[in-house]
């Protein structure tokens, strides 16, 4: 398609002489801009998208998939209902729970805490638990003991065999009034998931514990179910609905992850769109200066053209020169800006890390960002779409001024030379 004569003649006005030092320094700072905004691009959706992996995997992996709930004074008769829950084909594991707001406190200091009650067998099958313990046996966790956040342990001045006090606002009715109800709890192991916010205040109990603490006998708060598809919760706690309705009669509230955490993966997403059409005008805006840096490539080579032109270069050849002279800015800076992003993005932690180390300061606050490392997961899809998108926007930003070039008399070009 391209004759060697039109790759050479297009390379040779790349090279700038004096003369025109000016227009090679615009293309220079076109193919800086393209392959900052090209990596900027993949870097920031690479974050984004390991967010929300992260995220869901955190989320998904400590509260289960769909939530089986009755009135508020408790599930009974939960066992059965479990069997029944179980019976859905797309169901995995169905963990009966106990959930409550307590005060922790130790040493002097308190804080606000999440109590989940639940069998020792099912905190057992909880990978994500058994996977980050920091310290302590989850085989101990059996009696009046407790597996806490080790964020949480470390807030309260408290290791693996202190004991923790947790005081529940529901409490005891005395002729006095309402007294909280207080409790002592050994800790036999702590954990770090890698998110604050349940490092910081989850405490895990075992189920029967949890029923004495909370005074909920032979109850349950909800049934947390895990279900093959995760994707798919909204239609699985359809049919679950639908199955314990016709055995209970009612009285049942069914709840999918999509539904509970609606708002937060939704801002999630809108933030992730907002970031890359942002970011994409870095790139547009970078293909304006190749726009600019032929338009003064032309106009400077015009008698340039009206020679060519005469000794028999067609218009096409002249349009095809500037089209590689302005489409090879674009190629080089597209190209080095998704190696730059993605040698980036693979290593982010650790840049991140050698950052802080430099200046002293915290750069991802796990307080503020929900995670305690800086995620970013590559989709090689979106690489290719930013890939092609900055090629063809390069492209496009090449088809004024070649078409310009082509349309130049060389009469006129060379009349007042």
């Amino acid at each position: 398609m391209f004759s060697p004569f039109e790759w050479m003649v297009a390379l040779r006005y790349l090279r700038a002489r004096r003369r025109e030092g000016f227009i090679s320094v615009i293309a220079w700072f076109s193919l800086l801009g393209i392959a900052l905004g090209v990596a900027t691009l993949i870097i920031v959706m690479s974050v984004m998208n390991g967010f929300r992996q992260e995220l869901l995997t955190r989320i998904l992996g400590l509260n289960g998939h769909v939530t089986v709930a009755g009135p508020a004074s408790g599930l009974t008769d939960y066992d059965n209902l479990a069997k029944i829950v179980e019976g859905d084909e797309t169901v995995i594991h169905v963990t009966p729970m106990i959930e409550g707001q307590v005060m922790a406190s130790g040493n002097g200091v308190a804080s606000g805490a999440l109590v989940r009650g639940l069998r020792p067998a099912d905190l057992e099958a909880r990978d994500i638990v058994v996977d980050n313990l920091r310290g302590g046996k989850i085989e101990d966790f059996q009696g009046n003991t407790v597996v806490v956040g080790y964020r949480l342990a470390r807030k309260l001045g408290l290791k693996i065999g202190d004991d923790i006090t947790l005081i529940s606002p529901k409490g005891n009715v005395t002729a006095f009034g309402t007294m909280p109800r207080m409790a002592a709890y050994k800790i036999v192991a702590t954990f770090d998931v890698g998110m604050h916010e349940y490092d910081s205040s989850f405490v895990y109990m075992p189920l029967e514990t949890a029923q004495k603490y909370f005074r909920l006998p032979q109850k349950v708060s909800y049934l947390e179910t895990m279900i093959k598809d995760p994707e798919k919760a909204y239609r699985t706690s359809l049919g679950l609905y639908d199955r314990l309705y016709s055995e209970t009669g009612g009285g049942i509230r069914v709840m999918d992850w999509q539904q509970t955490n609606a708002s937060f993966f939704n801002a999630l997403q809108v933030e992730r769109n907002v970031m890359f059409l942002i970011l994409t005008l870095i790139i547009v805006v970078a293909a304006f200066n190749i726009i600019s840096s032929l338009i003064m490539l032309v106009k400077d080579k015009g008698q340039d053209i009206a020679i060519l032109r005469t000794m028999g270069a067609s218009r096409g050849m002249i349009m095809r020169i500037f089209l590689i002279s302005g489409a090879s800015v674009g190629f080089i800076g597209t190209i080095a800006g998704s190696l730059l992003g993605l040698a980036f993005a693979s290593n982010i932690e650790s840049i991140r890390q050698g950052i802080q180390a430099l200046t002293g300061t915290e750069l991802f606050a796990a307080e503020i960002y929900f995670l305690s490392k800086l995620p970013a997961i590559v989709d090689l899809n979106e690489v290719l779409s930013v890939v092609l998108m900055g090629l063809g926007l390069s492209f496009l930003a090449t088809l004024y001024p070649s078409w310009r070039a082509a349309r130049l008399d060389p009469v006129e070009a060379l009349r007042y030379e």
